[in-house]
C-alpha cells in the first residue's frame, strides 16, 4: 500500500512539476511573444512617424504672422490645405524637368471637415488665378515684394507658409492644417493599393504624358495616375478647368479605393499605404506624426462618399488677359463664407442641365460617389 501509495505520491509530483514548467515556459515564450509585438509595433509605428517630414520653417513664419490670419469660427471645423509641388528635386522627381531651384504648386486643394465629420468638401484653387500674394519670407532668407499675380507663384516665393497666407487672405478661412506632396510621393502612394479604377470616355493617346489607354474603366498605376492628374493641354479640352475636373474625379475614385475594406482590413495592404503616405508627406508640426493624422482623419471613416465634395473655386477668365482667372466675387465670397460657418455646400453635378434653370444657389462639383462614365 505504502509502496502503491508512495508511487502514486511521486507521480502526481512529477506531473504537477511538470505541468507548472509547462506553464511557466509557455508564460515567458507567451511575454516574448507579446513584447516581440510590442516592440516591432513601436518600431513600425516610429518608422512611419519618422518618414513624415514636419515643415518646421512654415509653422515659424506662420506663427509671426498671428495677429493677421483669420479666427477659427467653429470649433471641431478643420481646414486643410493639400498642395501638390511640381518640384524636380528629391528621389525619383528629376524625371519630371531640370530642377531649377524653384518648385510651383502644381495642385492646391481646400479640404473642409464639417465638425460633425458627416461632410468634407474639397475647393481646388486654380494656379492661374490671380491673387494677392503678401510679402514672404525666401528661400534664400530675404523678403519678397507683395505683389498681385498668379496663385501658383506664391509656392515659388515662400513655400507652404507663403501659399496659406495667400489662401487665407483670398478666402478669410483659417487654415488649421497643411500637407504638401511631391510627384513621386503621389506615385508610390497608388502603386501601394495596386491602382486606382478610373472610367474614360475616350480613349487616351498622349506621348507628352505618357499615357496610352482604351476608353473605360481602367486601373491605373502610379506612373499613370500622375500623367494623367497633370496633363493640361493634350487632355480633354486643354483648359485647366478639365485638368482640374480629372484631378477631382481620381481623387473620389482614391478615396473610394482605400475607405474599402480590401485597402483598410488588409495589413499587408494598409502597410505599404501608410509607409508610401508617409514618407511623401511634408506636414505642419502638428500633423507630422501617425498620431496626429491618426487624430485628423479618424472620424472621416463615417462620412458617405456622397457627402465628400468636389468642386473649384468659382471664377472666370482674367479681364486683362483671357489665359489667366479672376474670382466671380459675389459667388466666391458666398462659398467662403458658407465654409467659415460651417454650414453645408449645395453642390450640383456639372453635366446637370437643370442647374442652369435653377433659382437655388448652387455651384458647380462633383462628388466621391461619381465617376466620369456618369
Amino acid at each position: 500500500m505504502t509502496d502503491a501509495g508512495g508511487a502514486t505520491a511521486t507521480g502526481d509530483g512529477v506531473a504537477r512539476r511538470r505541468r507548472r514548467r509547462w506553464i511557466r515556459g509557455a508564460g515567458v515564450a507567451g511575454g516574448l511573444l507579446a513584447t516581440g509585438g510590442v516592440v516591432c509595433g513601436w518600431v513600425l509605428y516610429a518608422r512611419l512617424s519618422d518618414n513624415i517630414t514636419p515643415d518646421e520653417a512654415a509653422a515659424a513664419e506662420l506663427a509671426r504672422y498671428e495677429k493677421e490670419r483669420p479666427t477659427a469660427l467653429v470649433r471641431g471645423a478643420q481646414n486643410i490645405l493639400l498642395i501638390g509641388s511640381d518640384t524636380r528635386a528629391g528621389d525619383g522627381n528629376g524625371r519630371y524637368g531640370k530642377d531649377l531651384g524653384t518648385e510651383r504648386s502644381d495642385t492646391t486643394i481646400l479640404l473642409h471637415l464639417a465638425a460633425d465629420r458627416r461632410s468634407a468638401t474639397a475647393v481646388s484653387v486654380p494656379r492661374d488665378l490671380m491673387v494677392h500674394v503678401p510679402s514672404c519670407l525666401r528661400g534664400d532668407g530675404r523678403r519678397s515684394e507683395a505683389s498681385f499675380t498668379l496663385f501658383n507663384s506664391a509656392f515659388e516665393v515662400g513655400g507652404s507658409a507663403c501659399t496659406i497666407r495667400t489662401v487665407e487672405k483670398l478666402t478669410d478661412i483659417r487654415i488649421d492644417h497643411h500637407v504638401v506632396v511631391d510627384f513621386n510621393g503621389f506615385k508610390n502612394m497608388v502603386d501601394s493599393i495596386d491602382g486606382v479604377q478610373v472610367c474614360l470616355k475616350e480613349p487616351i493617346d498622349d506621348k507628352a504624358a505618357k499615357l496610352r489607354l482604351p476608353a473605360g474603366r481602367v486601373t491605373l498605376d502610379g506612373e499613370q495616375a500622375l500623367g494623367y492628374v497633370r496633363a493640361r493641354k493634350s487632355l480633354g479640352d486643354g483648359s485647366d478647368t478639365d485638368r482640374m475636373e480629372r484631378q477631382q474625379l481620381f481623387l473620389g475614385a482614391l478615396v473610394n479605393k482605400v475607405r474599402g475594406s480590401d485597402v483598410l482590413l488588409n495589413p499587408a495592404k494598409l502597410y505599404p499605404l501608410l509607409d508610401a503616405a508617409t514618407s511623401a508627406l511634408t506636414t505642419d508640426p502638428e500633423l507630422a506624426s501617425l498620431r496626429g493624422l491618426y487624430q485628423l482623419v479618424r472620424g472621416l471613416r463615417d462620412i458617405p462618399t456622397d457627402q465628400v465634395q468636389f468642386l473649384t473655386v468659382p471664377r472666370e477668365p482674367y479681364v486683362y488677359d483671357s489665359n489667366r482667372d479672376q474670382l466671380v466675387a459675389g459667388k466666391a465670397d458666398s462659398l467662403f463664407a458658407l465654409l467659415r460657418a460651417d454650414k453645408p455646400v449645395p453642390v450640383t453635378k456639372k453635366d446637370d442641365p437643370s442647374a442652369e434653370e435653377s433659382k437655388e444657389p448652387g455651384f458647380r462639383g462633383n462628388t466621391a460617389a461619381e465617376d466620369s462614365c456618369g
